[in-house]
């Protein structure tokens, strides 16, 4: 399958710019997931490369093919939308086979694909109702199943299990894993859910407000976010943030904030040195604490405000000087409300953000 590229890709609606000179490569044979909140400009990208929207500058490579310019139907892409776009009139078997139908397809070439799209997806008994008759997740099963008909070389995704409930949701997540598995397709797909994307994505890109934050592995983003931002949206729930001040010690470096002191890990303190101002952000991932004593760790003693019983985990919300924390726990040992309980977390642990530019601090950047 090709590699696909976009190099310094801008979109401008009159004379606001929404999306603002991306380079991204696709890999071939990739699933690559776009997620980022609501107006980021992620569908936006995914409908540029779909020639869905016209480019306002910059490049699109299908191969060593230049495609800005080029009708969606010349680029050997498929689309699934988050509307499921099926002919209500038509069966399944025809939503299937419609594209090819159009295309002049050889009768036999069509029936062998419908039916090896409908075996690998579980739509062959469905072949004959039309999709009034479809729950939400068989609706989602023809779309992609459409798309797939196709053969196309890049299947591309908009949000489409957005429509969905969240039990169905996860059951579809674990459906386009399995597909995934089956087809020798480059996948993008355009996700606002990180759990979705850090389910499903091979590499993921992080958007917000039409720039790329930051794209790798569901792993390094995770472990190892960029800025605050990152930090902030991929988990669930997300990572904890509290503004402080640096202060430096015979003892080490450790961040003051209001209700809280913190050590920072030895292996940091040459970089907060360097930094132009005191001013910092701490971020602690609510995984990441625990209710037994750990060595090289801080302590910190909190109240239980809220519990959220969520099985085998559960979630406690507390406070930090005026600070809403969420602190993930095992449900075994569950604190009552208004307890206060001694919490602890690894130095390693926590992550400094420059104050100012919101960049995250390691040992070796």
């Amino acid at each position: 399958m090709p590699q696909i590229r976009i190099k310094e890709l801008v979109k401008r609606y009159e004379h606001v710019e929404v999306i603002h000179g991306l380079d991204l490569t696709f890999e071939d044979n990739e699933f690559t997931v776009l997620v980022g909140p609501s107006g980021c400009g992620k569908s936006t990208t995914l409908r540029m490369i779909a020639g869905l929207e016209r480019v306002s500058s910059g490049d699109i490579y299908i191969g060593d093919r230049e495609v800005s310019q080029l009708e969606p139907r010349d680029r050997d892409l498929a689309m699934v939308f988050q509307d499921y776009a099926l002919y209500p009139h038509m069966n399944v078997e025809k939503n299937l086979s419609f594209a090819l139908r159009l295309a002049k397809v050889d009768k036999a070439e069509i029936a062998q694909r419908v039916r090896s799209v409908s075996e690998m997806l579980g739509l062959d008994h469905l072949l004959h109702r039309k999709p009034g008759e479809l729950s939400g997740g068989q609706r989602q099963r023809v779309a992609m199943g459409r798309a797939l008909a196709r053969d196309a070389s890049t299947l591309l995704m908009d949000e489409p299990l957005s429509n969905l409930d969240a039990k169905l949701r996860a059951q579809m997540r674990a459906e386009l894993i399995l597909m995934r598995k089956k087809v020798n397709k480059n996948i993008i797909y355009v996700t606002h859910d990180q759990i979705e994307a850090m389910t499903l994505g091979d590499r993921i890109v992080v958007m917000n407000d039409g720039y790329v934050q930051q794209h790798g592995t569901p792993e390094e983003l995770f472990c190892r976010p960029v800025n605050k931002f990152v930090a902030g949206f991929m988990g669930s729930p997300s990572m904890n943030f509290l503004s402080g001040e640096v202060r430096q010690t015979e003892d080490g470096i450790f961040i003051d904030g209001d209700g809280f002191q913190f050590q920072v890990d030895p292996v940091l303190e040459h970089k907060i040195k360097q930094l132009p101002s005191s001013s910092v952000y701490v971020g602690v991932r609510p995984s990441s604490f625990s209710t037994k004593p750990l060595e090289h760790a801080n302590k910190i003693s909190l109240p239980v405000l809220v519990t959220e019983y969520c099985g085998s985990n559960s979630i406690i919300v507390s406070e930090i000087g005026g600070n809403r924390v969420a602190i993930e726990v095992t449900s075994e040992c569950l604190p009552k409300r208004d307890e206060y309980v001694d919490f602890y977390f690894k130095y390693s642990d926590l992550y400094i953000f420059d104050a100012k530019t919101e960049k995250a601090l390691y040992p070796d950047n």
